[in-house]
């Protein structure tokens, strides 16, 4: 740790850890539910139907748009020891100088499923027990990339009514610290405080204030720490039946609720239900502009990029208010 990193604070008291055989029930019972409900082999975006994107829409108001993607990262820092990379490969000194036209060019590489930059999570991301979602085979994976459940699942984008949960507003606190634990309790009491309610084929975003917080104090090192929801809370999306998870974290807390899963809710939620994961976006302008506007949710428009093959993409999803 160097002298300007601050230091993660102790967890505060969680709402209590899983045994390994508890969190199998959970994952059991998830799945399942997820197995009843099971359409198109697309999992939960089988609720994100053209009515319902027809409705989203039909809620714009203002239409001001507001991107909900952080900046990407190319410094090393605590939450980032492999940035990404960008470069200008054109134009030389020879083409600058010279009349007539030239071009300027660059290349960007990135780790997409890293801590820091906002990214969209594949169904093949998530690997549990030598399987994927819906008991798809783990070695549909490969070096040359993933041959089922990839990210072409959302080439025609993800465009549904986001909905805006605020935890830190509703406990009164700029953000939650790191390890602190979201509950289903906390979702539902944050529903009723916001006058907003999720239902099925909405975008769920949860904002804990971790990019407030990292602005503030400056970024540290998130494996060890980092506030999140609690496994148990991912009952509350099953009977909401939302399509996506959010989150301007990553969605699992540090240190996990389940000694033996260090991402217990990436499982769950991928793995076991089937949902497309947002993770470490920035919803510290949406949650001024929903405060503003007396309203949690809008339409919102999520363009990953056209890679096949891939478990995951860079995005800059956008909220239309």
């Amino acid at each position: 740790m160097t002298s300007e990193e601050p230091a993660a604070p102790a967890p505060p008291a969680t709402p209590g850890t899983l045994t390994d055989e508890a969190f199998r029930d959970l994952y059991r019972s998830l799945r399942q539910q997820a197995a009843e409900a099971a359409g198109r082999g697309r999992g939960a975006l089988d609720r994100l139907t053209p009515e319902r994107v027809a409705a989203a829409a039909a809620g714009v108001r203002s239409g001001r748009t507001v991107s909900l993607a952080a900046p990407v990262e190319t410094a090393t820092a605590p939450d980032s020891p492999e940035p990404a990379t960008h470069r200008m490969t054109a134009p030389d000194r020879r083409e600058r100088d010279e009349p007539g036209l030239h071009f300027a060019r660059d290349r960007f590489a990135m780790n997409v499923h890293g801590d820091v930059d906002s990214h969209l999570d594949a169904l093949c991301h998530v690997i549990f027990d030598g399987e994927l979602y819906g008991g798809v085979p783990a070695s549909t994976v490969t070096p040359d990339g993933a041959g089922a459940l990839t990210l072409d699942l959302v080439r025609d984008g993800l465009v549904g009514r986001g909905v805006l949960l605020d935890i830190p507003r509703l406990r009164g606190v700029p953000w939650l610290d790191p390890g602190d634990q979201v509950t289903a309790e906390d979702l539902a009491a944050a529903e009723a405080a916001q006058a907003v309610r999720a239902g099925p084929g909405d975008l769920l975003l949860v904002r804990v204030g971790h990019r407030l917080r990292r602005r503030d104090l400056g970024a540290w090192d998130v494996t060890r720490a980092r506030a999140g929801l609690h496994p148990r809370a991912m009952r509350f999306l099953a009977e909401r039946q939302v399509s996506v998870l959010g989150s301007d974290g990553n969605s699992d807390a540090a240190p996990s609720a389940v000694a033996s899963v260090p991402f217990p809710v990436h499982v769950l939620a991928v793995n076991a239900m089937g949902l497309h994961l947002l993770d470490w976006l920035d919803l510290e302008e949406l949650a001024t502009a929903c405060e503003e506007r007396g309203r949690r949710d809008f339409l919102c428009v999520v363009a990953p990029l056209r890679l096949p093959a891939a478990t995951g993409s860079p995005v800059n999803p956008i909220a239309v208010l």
